[in-house]
């Protein structure tokens, strides 16, 4: 599995002490009775019954729907199949034949609240907690969805420095209320391991260097209090060295903690694509100063694992996001930094869209995402511009192509109900000679936006953040700011007499760029400008402060973006936020 290193189920609950486990190892019961776990979801047809029998672990399914005689019925076969195959392994050691004789089936029942539970009772209501299986002599006390590990999966690239968060799938518990354990190697301790950290994150130190890591977990529930097995994950890789100083650690010393109220720190950052990154283009054309391994993904989350953390985000808008790279790295990483993340794919691609939020500040209302494509063709408040564009069949044809998407979602303040603010995410058409078609997809954003932001939530102040791809010279930044673009503005016929559409675009909105305009916030070997925005409505929303920029010395250390301690080719804008 990919980057998935080692799991291991161990039986174990807190306090017990930690052992060494082999991939064969079976788990015997801890004291008192052994359990049998039973995994039950409405929503499936199935469910799950976990056993240890005769020293084997039994998995079996059955349908929800089933009588629980049928089920203890089988249940009985499988003894009876248990006991002839550790028969015969033990006629096998000691070198005598097989008995030939059948062992009887053992009487096998569910008790709950020591009555016996009739067999026509169906499996979805027979198997509870507090229930108690008799096979034979044997008792097995029925733990109902206790919390437990889908999932567990370390970084492939782990580095001194870096924190080291795992990707871990909870279910029927949260990850708050479970338990960690880091160990790091030391043959010269009992079982080769030795602690190092009990927190959900650990941070490698130097002294982790050239060692392997270890994370023993234990998923728990806070309501009510209860704990499921325990896994084992351990690293293939040592740890590594870090790269040096990263240009963004510098920044850092302004967002050391989460800012207070009533301010709202906002990041937009595209942080560059696996699927682009790993392209022939990007590898001898784009990038070809930046060293291979800097380009792998894994490399690269390491390194923005850390600076996301760092930043202490209130709102996070991320562009270019992998989906798998959402999944399993981002999503992990920044809800152990108290960050819930929102995604939007974009139509027939591999990327979209992320925007993370704190929950401590910020009340999730509602979602409007959408493709501006799509949109344009289908909502009734944009027939004012399809109509105008109609008129234009070679600029409307290459805009209906495009997959841009819009994400788009309404939160309310926390500490303030009567607070609520509607937050935007996009990634322009990228293009050098595209922006006609950018000042089209502006219009459709910003309509889409305005229908959010003054008809279904009255008043509220907006965040546009994005890769706009668009310079201040531009017609599109022109539009933002100023409220208009002429129809005879030259931007019309970035692509040439063919995909000429003169018109006039208008807003309502009062924007102003929250960082202002940047020498560059994209800066590759062939060219750097500034294309990223934190727009925001300047009736309603100051700029407290700007996180400052690394300097051109800290950008070109290593010639270009990205570079071994720099993971994308733009760079994150960063600010603090508050209402007026």
């Amino acid at each position: 599995m990919r980057r998935l290193l080692a799991w291991k189920l161990l039986g174990s609950v807190p306090g017990y002490p930690l052992r060494s486990y082999t991939r064969s190892s079976t788990c015997s019961p801890l004291r008192g009775m052994e359990k049998a776990v039973v995994r039950c979801v409405p929503s499936e047809p199935k469910l799950t019954l976990s056993f240890t029998l005769d020293g084997s672990q039994k998995h079996m399914q059955r349908d929800q729907s089933e009588p629980l005689g049928r089920a203890l019925a089988r249940i009985a076969t499988n003894a009876v199949k248990a006991a002839q195959s550790s028969k015969a392994k033990k006629c096998k050691r000691g070198g005598k034949a097989s008995p030939s004789a059948s062992p009887a089936e053992p009487p096998v029942r569910l008790y709950y609240q020591e009555q016996p539970l009739p067999d026509e009772l169906l499996n979805a209501e027979a198997w509870r907690d507090g229930a108690v299986l008799h096979v034979g002599d044997a008792r097995y006390m029925v733990e109902r969805n206790p919390p437990a590990f889908r999932q567990a999966q370390l970084p492939r690239h782990i580095m001194a420095g870096f924190p080291l968060c795992p990707a871990l799938h909870i279910e029927f518990g949260q990850l708050e209320a479970s338990l960690f354990r880091w160990f790091k190697e030391a043959p010269e301790e009992p079982g080769g391991w030795a602690p190092v950290g009990n927190q959900r994150v650990y941070t490698p130190t130097n002294a982790d260097i050239g060692l392997r890591l270890k994370l023993h977990c234990t998923p728990g529930s806070a309501e009510p209090p209860r704990y499921g097995a325990a896994w084992e994950v351990e690293a293939s890789c040592t740890v590594e060295a870090g790269p040096g100083v990263c240009a963004f650690e510098q920044r850092h010393l302004y967002t050391q903690r989460v800012s207070g109220d009533p301010l709202l720190r906002t990041v937009s950052y595209n942080i560059l694509a696996d699927t682009y990154a790993q392209t022939e283009h990007s590898r001898v054309v784009l990038y070809p100063y930046c060293a291979p391994y800097a380009l792998d993904m894994d490399y690269r989350q390491t390194l923005l694992r850390k600076e996301l953390s760092g930043y202490n985000a209130d709102l996070l808008c991320l562009q270019e996001v992998d989906c798998p790279v959402f999944t399993d790295s981002l999503c992990p990483a920044l809800d152990a930094f108290g960050l819930h993340g929102l995604f939007k794919l974009k139509e027939k691609q591999h990327e979209g869209l992320a925007t993370f939020y704190r929950p401590e500040k910020l009340v999730l209302l509602s979602q409007h995402d959408i493709c501006l494509s799509e949109a344009l063709l289908g909502e009734p408040m944009h027939a004012s511009l399809l109509e105008k564009l109609s008129e234009y069949g070679a600029a409307k044809e290459q805009l209906l192509q495009k997959a841009t998407a819009l994400q788009v979602s309404v939160f309310q303040w926390t500490k303030d109900p009567s607070r609520k603010i509607c937050v935007a995410n996009t990634h322009l058409y990228f293009h050098p000679k595209g922006g006609n078609i950018r000042l089209l997809q502006s219009a459709i954003a910003l309509t889409h936006i305005k229908h959010v932001a003054s008809e279904l939530y009255p008043g509220i102040p907006i965040i546009f953040c994005g890769d706009f791809n668009s310079t201040p010279s531009s017609g599109m930044y022109n539009y933002f700011r100023n409220g208009c673009v002429p129809e005879d503005h030259e931007d019309w016929t970035s692509n040439g007499e063919e995909e000429r559409c003169n018109m006039s675009l208008t807003h309502s909105f009062k924007l102003k760029s929250a960082c202002g305009e940047p020498a560059y916030t994209n800066y590759v070997g062939g060219f750097h400008g500034c294309l990223d925005y934190i727009f925001i409505d300047s009736d309603a929303l100051e700029v407290e402060q700007v996180i400052p920029l690394p300097s051109h010395e800290e950008v070109t250390t290593h010639q270009a973006l990205p570079s071994v301690s720099h993971p994308s080719d733009h760079i994150a804008l960063v600010c603090d936020l508050k209402w007026k």
